[in-house]
């Protein structure tokens, strides 16, 4: 009689976890307005709303269907900082609080815990770079994020990037933390103003400056940038981003305060030489072990295996049974088909041999 269903035991079936890294290089010029209408014009693939809380960056014109979102990128700062006079004050002061809230979480007292540095000092102004999950699929590799930007120099001058800063999640492997509401995150560093950027881990006098959160593939960096002569961006006058001043902490209070979120965000952007990252994608597998005796599945059920009630692969009664395996059906208990998996050529199979198929489903 031929078997038609045969049922998997506990030994047939194993299940495996890999994980599957892809590089994630993005360059300035993208970040920084390759797509200008015009010298000096909008920036086709830089999106901003009418609401004025972050911006949006695209790898091509926005407006294009080929189009894919890169980042969202904002500021904001506390209520330490807040005045009623400042320029979009409430807008900073909540989406401090709302990055707070998510990534952060609450303290014993109930209160939206602040951001701070490893040893316990607040970071009241902060950047936030919100990585497109196209990008960071599951999560960011630690240690793989770095970051290079401008330490000097207006932000349109062509020489700007002479001078780099490099940013990176020096020890995300051993020195991460697990405290937060959306998972793992990883302290960023910078070199001091005046190291070699091409030098990161020669013992250069690193300065913590924010935190990467892995699975969220949120960065968030202290709007000062943690270097002791300047700061990542200096705005004078509430317009375009300037060059840097011999008095960086005031610069940097005028750019928060008097500015608009989507001054300081271009500001930030135009500065940026590079980044780039290693992204992850789980990827979890079922593997079934298909065990074909010799005494199984040597006689088809498909209406063409018989002719005039005989078998057309037997030109005898003695003659050994025959049939050819070209795919395997899963089925659940009630005999409902899941899924079918094809074979690149038809394997024969008689009373003589036994196979064993393996049938891979990734999820």
């Amino acid at each position: 009689m031929a078997t038609i269903f045969k049922t998997f035991s506990s030994t047939d079936i194993a299940s495996t976890r890999t994980l599957l890294h892809e590089a994630i290089p993005i360059t300035g010029s993208i970040i920084s307005g390759t797509y200008q209408r015009g010298e000096g014009g909008t920036e086709e693939n830089i999106k901003n709303y009418s609401h004025g809380m972050f911006q949006s960056v695209f790898d091509y014109p926005f407006l294009s269907s080929s189009a894919n979102q890169i980042f969202d990128i904002t500021m904001g700062y506390s209520s330490a900082i807040s005045s009623s006079g400042f320029v979009q004050n409430t807008k900073k002061v909540n989406v401090y609080n709302q990055m707070a809230q998510m990534l952060n979480g609450y303290d014993h007292t109930g209160s939206i815990k602040k951001f701070q540095t490893s040893g316990g000092v607040d970071q009241d102004a902060m950047v936030f770079i919100n990585f497109s999950r196209l990008l960071t699929k599951d999560e960011i590799k630690k240690e793989s994020y770095i970051m290079t930007f401008a330490s000097g120099g207006d932000w349109d001058s062509a020489a700007k990037f002479t001078n780099l800063i490099t940013l990176q999640d020096l020890s995300g492997n051993s020195n991460y933390r697990v405290d937060s509401p959306v998972g793992e995150y990883g302290f960023i560093m910078s070199q001091s103003l005046g190291s070699n950027s091409n030098n990161f881990s020669s013992g250069d006098n690193h300065v913590e400056i924010g935190r990467v959160y892995y699975q969220a593939g949120i960065v968030a960096l202290t709007a000062s940038m943690g270097m002791p002569s300047g700061s990542m961006v200096n705005d004078t006058d509430g317009g375009s981003p300037g060059s840097f001043s011999v008095n960086p902490k005031e610069m940097i209070n005028n750019t928060l305060t008097g500015s608009t979120i989507q001054v300081f965000s271009n500001a930030v952007r135009n500065k940026i030489n590079k980044i780039s990252f290693n992204n992850t994608t789980e990827l979890n597998s079922t593997v079934y072990f298909c065990r074909v005796h010799h005494n199984e599945f040597n006689y088809s059920s498909n209406p063409t295996y018989l002719t005039a009630s005989k078998l057309r692969v037997k030109n005898v009664a003695t003659d050994t049974p025959v049939t050819y395996i070209t795919s395997v059906g899963m089925y659940s208990a009630d005999n409902e088909l899941l899924a079918v998996a094809k074979l690149s050529e038809p394997l024969k199979k008689d009373p003589t041999n036994e196979l064993t198929l393996r049938v891979r489903l990734d999820y």
